[in-house]
């Protein structure tokens, strides 16, 4: 009789919980749904940020919170038989440190996405845009980083063992103190490289640059690696300290302007004043005037040989890009003209005609 009496008993708490849980589900959702349409309203007028950014990066995080929070006070209605409060409380403390630390994750994401529309690097003259968005982009990965830290670290110390081991390592700090700052030291090197770059930005997002022999586009700087686009889409990943203790080429350190060049190896008879004109020519066409800038077009003699004179051709572009393609665009046209209208100003190999007769005579006298 006892035992059916205990049964029933725990049937009506089950039946009880689940009418608390469905609740709560219902309240929650009604809660977060109105709570977060409110939170928008307020955000966008403060922020001037898009509702669908604001969706994006605060939605789900801020719903999960709302959760826990409602899982949180739900738990205090509801009756357990086998397991204990302390560990209910405890699960429920410590989804509640992790969803209000994902929340906060978030908040940074969405104040840095704020910060990226109104300095947009698509534009020509970007060098400011570009300084400001690298700074931005860090500071976040620093604020992500030091939430994460001390989320684990809030979590952690709510157990009585690790406080327990804390404190012992606080003791004797001696031997481990030394232990962990050897292992960390890599770690540490590449966040204070990170910062001076972040600070005194030798690279930039967007930067062109030249390492290893690799041309590519600064896409991403994180606290440890910057991820390089190379021109043929792959990705080269280098360790953020590198930038600070090898050299490497910068192309737009000071400003995105670039010079183009284009070297041609001609016979000494071609006219150099129809190559220039031939130049102009080319930089009026409408495909080649999108892409030049109008600083820089010039076409000099820099170098010679026994056969032949090298022609550098310079030309200016507002990006790196634009400077590339004008580049193929302009050795290809001056090439074809070349061909059509000076074709015997084309490489060619000279033979002295004495010398050859005189060689030919000896291998005919030493014939038998």
């Amino acid at each position: 009789m006892l035992d059916f009496t205990a049964q029933f008993s725990h049937f009506k708490h089950d039946v009880y919980n689940v009418l608390i849980l469905l609740g709560t589900v219902v309240g929650v959702f009604l809660a977060s749904y109105l709570l977060f349409k409110l939170v928008s309203v307020v955000v966008k007028r403060i922020s001037g940020s898009s509702y669908a950014l604001i969706h994006k990066r605060l939605s789900v995080p801020f719903r999960l919170l709302i959760a826990v929070i409602g899982l949180i006070v739900a738990q205090r209605f509801m009756y357990f038989h086998n397991i204990s409060n302390y560990y209910v409380n405890k699960i429920t403390y410590l989804l509640l440190i992790a969803a209000l630390a994902g929340l906060l994750i978030k908040i940074t994401e969405f104040v840095r996405d704020t910060l990226y529309e109104r300095f947009d690097i698509q534009m020509a003259n970007n060098l400011n845009e570009r300084k400001i968005r690298t700074q931005i982009d860090f500071i976040q990965k620093i604020g992500t980083l030091f939430i994460g830290l001390i989320a684990l670290a809030v979590m952690l110390m709510s157990f009585t063992r690790v406080r327990e081991l804390g404190t012992s390592l606080i003791a004797s700090a001696g031997i481990a103190s030394v232990i962990i700052g050897f292992a960390a030291q890599k770690s540490i090197a590449n966040l204070l490289a990170g910062l001076q770059i972040a600070f005194t930005q030798p690279i930039r997002l967007d930067d062109v640059v030249i390492v290893e022999g690799e041309w590519g586009r600064v896409e991403e700087i994180t606290l440890t690696y910057v991820v390089l686009r190379i021109w043929d889409s792959r990705r080269l990943i280098v360790p953020i300290s590198y930038f600070l203790e090898k050299p490497f080429q910068n192309w737009t350190r000071t400003s995105s302007d670039l010079l183009g060049t284009v070297f041609l190896s001609v016979d000494y008879t071609l006219p150099v004043d129809a190559v220039r004109l031939e130049l102009v020519k080319i930089l009026a066409q409408e495909d080649a005037k999108t892409l030049w800038d109008g600083r820089t077009a010039v076409v000099q003699v820099t170098d010679t040989t026994e056969t032949t004179m090298q022609l550098r051709i310079l030309i200016s572009a507002a990006t790196s890009g634009n400077a590339f393609d004008l580049r193929c665009i302009v050795r290809e046209r001056i090439i074809a003209f070349i061909t059509q209208h000076y074709p015997d100003a084309l490489p060619k190999r000279r033979v002295d005609e004495s010398s050859v007769n005189q060689a030919d005579l000896k291998s005919s006298y030493n014939r038998p």
